[in-house]
């Protein structure tokens, strides 16, 4: 198992995954142990402890892997791995606080990654949502909320991808380098062509199944 220092685990996407995957992964599993004394065998139940929860993500990032499923930021398959410098933090707006947002960007694409802010090592319980926050409509509202006071100059209907664009540019936290496997949750040209660094960039947006601190 790698060994890594996590920011993020999303336990609810790797429960479901790894439910489709290999059920009998997280059961407990029991054996016996027999003794014989003379004409007495004893026998005792000895139950193994359930796999962990970076067990359990590591069995499905291993899975993602060998089915080919996973792609890089700049050609994403259904999900994608990626390391790179980010600035994230909490969501600040009316929609957002429960949710946490990583945003970064490559030479070819501007990244930002979104869930639920109970997912963060340490953090407190979740607490009740319409939608789950790494939905696209939760992350599409909790963006809108947190970044619409500070984004005059865009146009007032602005797509999905320039919600995510907007933030890329106007987060606000700590810079770090990370690691991280998300889902694969909208993705397509940029649409403010006009601000980015060079010409044909992309734009990507995931929910992480983790993201944890790079070397």
């Amino acid at each position: 198992m790698t060994v890594r220092y996590y920011l993020y685990i999303s336990d609810s996407k790797v429960d479901m995954l790894l439910s489709q995957i290999d059920p009998a992964f997280g059961r407990r599993s029991t054996t016996e142990a027999g003794v014989s004394v003379k004409l007495f065998n004893v026998r005792r139940s000895v139950e193994a402890p359930a796999p962990d929860r970076t067990a359990k993500l590591e069995r499905v990032l291993r899975h993602l892997e060998e089915t080919g499923q996973t792609g890089s930021v700049d050609d994403p398959g259904p999900y994608f791995r990626g390391s790179l410098p980010m600035q994230w933090g909490p969501l600040h707006g009316e929609n957002g606080g429960s949710l946490v947002y990583f945003g970064g960007r490559t030479e070819q694409t501007v990244l930002g990654l979104g869930g639920a802010s109970s997912h963060v090592l340490g953090a407190s319980a979740p607490q009740a949502q319409e939608f789950a926050p790494s939905s696209v409509p939760a992350l599409l509202a909790g963006l809108a909320s947190a970044f619409a006071a500070d984004s005059v100059e865009m146009p007032a209907e602005q797509s999905s991808l320039a919600w995510v664009h907007t933030a890329g540019r106007l987060l606000r936290g700590p810079r770090q380098h990370v690691e991280f496997v998300a889902r694969r949750l909208l993705a397509g040209p940029s649409p403010y062509p006009e601000l980015d660094a060079r010409p044909g960039m992309r734009v990507l947006l995931g929910s992480p199944l983790y993201v944890a601190l790079a070397d």
